[in-house]
């Protein structure tokens, strides 16, 4: 008499297995950011063969059987829309998505350079160590590169520069959300000072859009080293955890997210010291935890809040609740929270 074998049903196999097969996905999509692919069918103007696509790459012999093969996964996951044309070839075209990793340019902000961070090699290997994490308590970047991810950028050029472009794009991205949301936010402020503004695009697009703003840039030697020049932007190297230079406002984008609850206290008592004790405010962009929240962006969140584990050892995506206890401690009794319904959140916080 043979046994009876019970097979997995469908659905949770592909649960099973939908993310252990995900950093397909994330190949792929690093695949046709490094190629170029969306910019190419945005030349062209209209749905584009694979053939003509391939004509495009800078290769001399491109592999057509794989590139088809990475289209037609990112097809399925809605990065590029695919139809049959009357010669019944299939052709590409852009889709909202895809439209995010264009080149950037003044009015669009690319997503290309944070996909490219999310995906470096260097980046991701302290992913693999998230069971070391469970079991020991220690930090997963430190395991796998023997350093803190400070150190490790400080004294990897290459990973350096990856980092802080992926930094850069969301910097744009987040002073749009500024614009849209604050529209008359700067009009009384002479000075802001962003702290850990990497390259200082946040701060450069600030008085782009306000020529009267003195702004500083503020954050530590290696990531000041590799700063552009920018009229009305003075790049200042110092520690956060220190002191502050002084300013109306100061900004903290995606900073609070890298530190555990008393390390983001220190910070915030040195913000309040650099604002005027009156008038003083800062403002706060981070990726919020919602915690009733199942959205496709609340998934995203909860992905970043295991990126910060991994990286940082100490650093988590907060509820708006958190937020508000570490501001009361630091100093900042009055906060007015701006929901955003992409990414990232914002808070303003004011020392009266």
């Amino acid at each position: 008499m043979s046994e009876e074998i019970n097979f997995p049903a469908n659905e949770a196999l592909a649960t099973l297995l939908r993310p252990a097969f995900g950093f397909i996905d994330a190949m792929a999509l690093k695949c046709v950011v490094k190629l170029g692919i969306p910019d190419i069918i945005h030349s062209h103007g209209r749905p584009i063969s694979l053939t003509q696509i391939a004509t495009q790459l800078e290769s001399n012999s491109p592999g057509h059987r794989c590139l088809a093969r990475v289209m037609h996964v990112m097809s399925r996951r809605g990065i590029f829309a695919s139809t049959s044309s009357l010669e019944n070839e299939i052709l590409y075209d852009l889709t909202p998505s895809s439209r995010l990793i264009l080149k950037d340019s003044s009015n669009n902000p690319s997503y290309a350079p944070i996909i490219l961070m999310l995906n470096d090699p260097e980046l991701l290997a302290p992913l693999h160590y998230l069971s070391f994490t469970v079991t020991d308590g220690g930090v997963a970047f430190e395991k796998a590169h023997n350093c803190s991810i400070w150190e490790y950028l400080a004294e990897k050029e290459d990973v350096n520069k990856i980092f802080h472009d992926g930094l850069a794009c969301t910097a744009k991205i987040a002073f749009r959300v500024i614009a849209t949301e604050y529209k008359d936010v700067f009009a009384s402020v002479q000075s802001v000072v962003d702290v850990g503004g990497g390259t200082g695009t946040t701060a450069h697009e600030i008085v782009k859009a306000h020529p009267h703003i003195k702004a500083i840039n503020f954050d530590l030697p290696h990531v000041i080293a590799i700063a552009p020049k920018y009229d009305g932007v003075t790049h200042v190297v110092g520690d956060m955890f220190k002191a502050i230079p002084n300013g109306d406002v100061v900004i903290l984008k995606s900073i609070l997210h890298d530190w555990d609850d008393d390390d983001c206290v220190k910070i915030l008592k040195n913000c309040r010291k650099a604002v005027p004790e009156k008038t003083g405010k800062i403002i706060i962009f981070e990726q919020l935890v919602q915690q009733e929240g199942e959205g496709p962006i609340d998934d995203i969140v909860y992905a970043s809040d295991l990126l910060m584990i991994a990286h940082t050892g100490g650093g988590k995506e907060r509820t708006e609740a958190q937020c508000e206890t570490l501001l009361k401690i630091a100093g900042f009794p009055r906060y007015r929270f701006i929901g955003n319904p992409g990414l990232p959140s914002i808070i303003e916080a004011y020392v009266e």
